[in-house]
Formats: C-alpha cells, sequence, structure tokens
C-alpha cells in the first residue's frame, strides 16, 4: 500500500512537472499570437460585423478546407488565453463563433484605430529580438557585457542604426506603445500646466509628442533623438519639430523635458548623467522647469500579481541593454538624490487608475515629475 507521504511527495512531483512543462512551452502563446496577427485574424473579426464562424473564417483566410482544423486549434489555444472569445456550446462548427476581446481589439487597426498594438507584437516575435535572450546564461557569467553585443555583436542601437528595417520595426513599435500612453498623458493636464516649450528625448518618430499638442495646443514640442531616427521623421503639427543630437553631451533647452521609457534602457550611472543633462537644459535663466518621466515602478508589496509578474518580465527584457533594468522606489530616489534632487518629501504620493493598470504622478518639489504606468492585463 501506498503511504500518504509517497502520495504527497508523488502529488508535488507532478506538480512541479506541470508548472515546468507550462513554462518550457510558454513561447508557444507569443508564436500563436504572432501567427493570428500576420493572418490578420483581428482584422477579419471586426470586419464581419459580429462573431465569426470556424467555416466563415477559414473562407476569409482562403486556408485550404483540409487545414480549418488547425485554424481551429489555434483560435481554441488563443481563446484559452484571452486573446479572443469563444461563443455558443455546441460542439459543429456553425454553433459556435469566434469574437473579439479587450486584447484582440488592439490588434485590428480598423477596431483599436490609433492604439493599435500590432508593430509591437512583430517587433517581440521577431527571431532576431527574441534571439537576444539566449544569451542570459553568458550574461550573467560576464562574458557578455549585455544581450544586444551577446547576440549580435553590437548593442541594439548600433545594429538598428545599421539595419533600416529593422530600425523601423522597432520605431512602429515604440510608436505603437506611445498611443497606448496617450490614454493616461490626457488625464494628466496638471503636470503640463504653465509649459509652454518641451523637448521628448528619445521621441522617436514623435508620436508622443503629437499627442501632447493636440491635448495641450500652446505647448510647443521638440522630439530628440538620434540623427538617423528622426531624419526620416516628419509631422503636420506646426508645433512639433525635430532635431538629433546626444543625449549624453546636451539636450535642447525648454520648459520641461519628457522621459519617456528611456532611463529604464540605461544602468544607474548614465541614469544619473541623463538626469543631470535634463537638470541643466530646464534650469536656464533662473528659472526651474520639470523632468517628466513616464516609466514603470516595481511595488511587489501592493500590486496586483499579474502587473507584478509583467513588469518583472520587462526587467529581464532591459537586460538587452548595458545596465538597463526597470527600478524600485528605492532605486528610483537614489537616482534622483544622486541627481541633485534636493528633497524627497511627497514622491510617489499621487495615483490615479485607468484603462484597468495603473498610473502614478510623482513629484519632486517642482522640478521633477514622474509618471508610472503599470501595464496590467494589456500591455
Amino acid at each position: 500500500m501506498v503511504s500518504t507521504n509517497d502520495q504527497l511527495e508523488a502529488l508535488e512531483l507532478f506538480q512541479g512537472q506541470s508548472l515546468l512543462y507550462t513554462h518550457m512551452y510558454a513561447s508557444l502563446k507569443p508564436m500563436s499570437l504572432k501567427c493570428a496577427v500576420q493572418l490578420n485574424i483581428p482584422e477579419i473579426i471586426y470586419n464581419h460585423g459580429k462573431p465569426i464562424t470556424l467555416p466563415d473564417l477559414v473562407s476569409t483566410l482562403k486556408v485550404p478546407l483540409a487545414k480549418s482544423s488547425l485554424v481551429k486549434r489555434l483560435m481554441r489555444f488563443l481563446a484559452h488565453i484571452g486573446i479572443f472569445a469563444i461563443h455558443g456550446k455546441g460542439e459543429d462548427d456553425h454553433d459556435q463563433t469566434y469574437a473579439l476581446t479587450p486584447a484582440s481589439k488592439l490588434l485590428s487597426k480598423s477596431c483599436s484605430k490609433d492604439h493599435c498594438l500590432t508593430p509591437m507584437v512583430l517587433m517581440c516575435t521577431d527571431p532576431i529580438f527574441m534571439s537576444l535572450f539566449h544569451q542570459l546564461g553568458d550574461l550573467i557569467h560576464g562574458e557578455v557585457p549585455n544581450l544586444s553585443e551577446g547576440a549580435l555583436g553590437v548593442t541594439l542601437w548600433e545594429f538598428l542604426e545599421e539595419k533600416p528595417a529593422y530600425s523601423s520595426l522597432f520605431n512602429e513599435a515604440m510608436a505603437s506603445n506611445s498611443q497606448m500612453v496617450s490614454l493616461a498623458l490626457k488625464n494628466c493636464s496638471e503636470v503640463f500646466e504653465g509649459i509652454e516649450s518641451i523637448v521628448d528625448v528619445g521621441g522617436g518618430n514623435g508620436t508622443t509628442a503629437k499627442i501632447i499638442c493636440e491635448a495641450f495646443p500652446k505647448v510647443k514640442c521638440l522630439v530628440f533623438d538620434v540623427p538617423h531616427v528622426v531624419a526620416n521623421s516628419s509631422c503636420e503639427s506646426q508645433n512639433v519639430s525635430y532635431v538629433g543630437g546626444d543625449i549624453f553631451k546636451s539636450i535642447p533647452k525648454a520648459d520641461a523635458i519628457m522621459l519617456k521609457s528611456i532611463l529604464h534602457d540605461w544602468s544607474d550611472e548614465n541614469c544619473i548623467k541623463i538626469l543631470k543633462t535634463c537638470k541643466d537644459s530646464v534650469s536656464s535663466k533662473g528659472r526651474k522647469g520639470k523632468v517628466i518621466i513616464i516609466d514603470i515602478l516595481i511595488n511587489e508589496k501592493d500590486d496586483e500579481k499579474d502587473i507584478t509578474q509583467q513588469n518583472l518580465i520587462m526587467d529581464i527584457s532591459m537586460m538587452a541593454f548595458d545596465g538597463g533594468k526597470e527600478r524600485t522606489e528605492k532605486e528610483w530616489k537614489h537616482l534622483f538624490i544622486e541627481a541633485g534632487s534636493e528633497t524627497m518629501d511627497n514622491l510617489f504620493s499621487t495615483q490615479v487608475c485607468f484603462n484597468g493598470g495603473n498610473l502614478y504622478l510623482f513629484k519632486v518639489q517642482d522640478d521633477v515629475t514622474l509618471i508610472k504606468i503599470s501595464k496590467g492585463s494589456t500591455e
């Protein structure tokens, strides 16, 4: 007869095996998502005008009928993980229909308009970008300075400068992400009060700058990025302009400097240099300006488990950069103190909820504002 202890030990082993297998095969989630995007399934469902049956989906996809079972299995899996929804309880293919969820609506340009995240999906699932993370062991052993140099032989920034196609993919992905941040910025009018000019550091093609100018027409935005990025950028708005340069040498002067998803790319040492450069740029003519930071803050104690998991995943992804990481409140405070902020009073004090995630507004006196986006289940 099997003892209770043996049964418990066997149960623990099976539970451990199940967890390991779940994570070992977890890469099939983004691959299945990429497949749905490449097949344009979210757009097909939206254009259908109502939940779609498998036969109608297969017909629109123009795939052989013999492959319809593969489409069904793909949709079953993606529905299980929340990308699509299945309506109807019958087992017949005509009885069940597939519908969009909040997640897959973001993958339909027609449905989500300016908030389509398809470019982000395509970048994150690109073989080149995914190959970086095969170097984690080498990075930990100190054999490579960062994941990009381990996999590509150059930094990610150098790679993007040398490969225009990948640079375009990267910038489109960052632009799509910026559109999501716009949902938060429009609810933060107090941050932009009294500001007539702002420099968007690392602003790419100007997506965030355009959003700011639309929300606050009196503000003039200068997009500041590396020369090869801004060289091909343009905007119809007269309030948006572009200039190339080096963030470590000088930043154009303005009432405010914005760093959206910039500091997490860099080591503490480089972040402090950037913040000091920003402080110089907003403190001219005896006037103290403002540095606006939009970034992630890790708070394992208070954040929901899903939010913390997403933030910790992002922290691992930042290993692609030299010293890049997501930071805790203590680590953010360290950067501000070392960069010369005079007080930490009221830091991390205000929270505003939006879109199922959290937006945090932090102030250090009047000179630094940090907006923290915790993306929850959607980003």
